[in-house]
């Protein structure tokens, strides 16, 4: 019977193409518009580490005092002295610190040019700690961060570019004259947002290429690539030394905490440590210090960008509008056919075999639309840097869960849409239309 309602369906469409092909356009805009802007608003929205989200924090803490933080919150980044005291205390199963860096790529080929490479400087435990996938090798040891190593990671597409993308473990890259052993390179991996580096405004950036020993960048004076907020309190030091021992932060701290009980732990010895640094002098202030998992601190940081809340806000009022259109011509189409309603009600059709024709025509006309609005979605791609960002733009793609879904939506919109018109015609009284006519 429903292969008999579809084929009664396909026949009412081809009867009236301009009535149909008004209904057609109608979902088809509205689901590409949609599904553009919910590609967008999916890729800066998600998650970027799942499995793991929940259990990575960043710490921080107070060190300007109330009269200078911002509506009573600590800097989103520690000063070098604060870095490096939490790392010692290791409190955590895994913590890290970075900074984001820029190094000239010394060419490996004559009559070449050195380019430019933005990475991290950042302790071993950074790699485990994010999941990162390695291509060859692996990180650096504990011992190569303790020794000041010249070691470093690179990234698959800087291995593809030096080395063709062979195995370029063992082998020595010349980073701003500096000879580096390489230890690993890393498959590709490039979450979005970028969660560990939003302090420096990198949520959406390249995938970073290159990863040095934090103690050894310090040591060796590279200095940070990435923001450096001194506040306005004048705390900035004198020379480089100085500076490294003010209250300057530029530091991204991390920590992973398995259990409710480890967070709390944390918390306390946050709590504690900012406490002995008013007792020593250095603070006047009571503690403030934060501890936010992923989750919360890429909503604290404003992650996902306004325009693509309003976009898709907009654009699904937008379908609104078509779907009440939809319910506007499906209505006049389905009483155009009172008179075929009367006979087969007066032959013996019940109401629900009126409600199961006629849903099932409006599935098909749904179905239609949402292939249109599949190739419209795909055509409007090429369009998103017009409205966002072209870093944002870029991360929307149309792949197969997004197929699926426009299809779904728009076929399960346009049933619904098609109840009240089918109910409608469900009412119609076979005995007044026989008589009519």
């Amino acid at each position: 019977m429903f292969a008999h309602n579809l084929r009664l369906g396909a026949r009412s469409m081809r009867k009236n193409p301009v009535l149909t092909a008004l209904m057609v356009m109608a979902i088809g805009f509205g689901v590409a518009a949609s599904m553009i802007t919910y590609a967008v608003f999916r890729a800066v929205s998600g998650d970027p580490i799942p499995q793991k989200s929940s259990r990575l924090f960043v710490p921080l803490l107070d060190n300007r005092g109330p009269q200078y933080n911002n509506e009573g919150e600590p800097p989103n980044a520690l000063t070098y002295t604060d870095a490096v005291a939490l790392m010692k205390a290791h409190r955590a199963k895994h913590q890290t610190v970075l900074y984001q860096v820029g190094l000239s790529v010394m060419a490996q080929q004559e009559n070449h040019l050195p380019f430019k490479a933005i990475g991290y400087a950042t302790l071993t435990d950074f790699f485990p700690m994010f999941d990162v996938p390695f291509q060859y090798g692996g990180a650096w040891s504990t011992a190569d961060d303790d020794a000041r190593s010249a070691v470093v990671v690179i990234g698959r597409k800087l291995n593809q570019k030096l080395f063709g993308g062979a195995n370029s473990v063992g082998r020595e890259l010349v980073l701003d004259d500096q000879a580096y052993r390489i230890v690993g390179v890393t498959d590709d991996w490039d979450p979005k947002p970028r969660f560990f580096d939003m302090f420096s405004g990198n949520a959406y950036a390249d995938p970073s290429q290159v990863y040095i020993p934090f103690h050894y960048a310090v040591e060796h004076d590279i200095e940070t690539y990435g923001n450096n907020n001194c506040g306005s309190d004048g705390k900035r030091g004198i020379g480089r030394q100085g500076w490294l021992r003010g209250e300057c932060v530029w530091i991204s701290p991390w920590v992973e905490l398995d259990s409710a009980a480890d967070v709390a732990a944390y918390r306390q010895f946050l709590t504690s440590y900012a406490e002995d640094m008013r007792r020593a002098g250095r603070f006047d202030w009571a503690p403030n210090v934060r501890l936010r998992d992923v989750v919360d601190w890429l909503d604290f940081q404003h992650a996902v960008p306004p325009e693509s809340r309003i976009s898709l806000v907009i654009a699904i009022g937008f379908f609104a509008i078509c779907l009440v259109n939809t319910i506007g011509l499906l209505l006049a189409k389905f009483m155009r056919r009172s008179s075929e309603i009367g006979v087969r009600r007066a032959l013996g059709a019940s109401r629900g075999d009126i409600y199961r024709q006629f849903l099932a025509e409006a599935g098909m006309v749904g179905l239609a639309g949402g292939a249109l609005g599949v190739l419209l979605t795909g055509v409007g791609m090429f369009g998103v840097g017009l409205v966002f960002q072209p870093k944002i733009a870029r991360l929307a793609h149309l792949d197969l869960s997004l197929v699926a879904l426009s299809l779904l939506v728009a076929v399960f919109a346009t049933v619904v849409a098609a109840f009240y018109p089918t109910w409608r015609a469900a009412q119609v009284q076979p005995a007044w239309q026989l008589k009519s006519n």
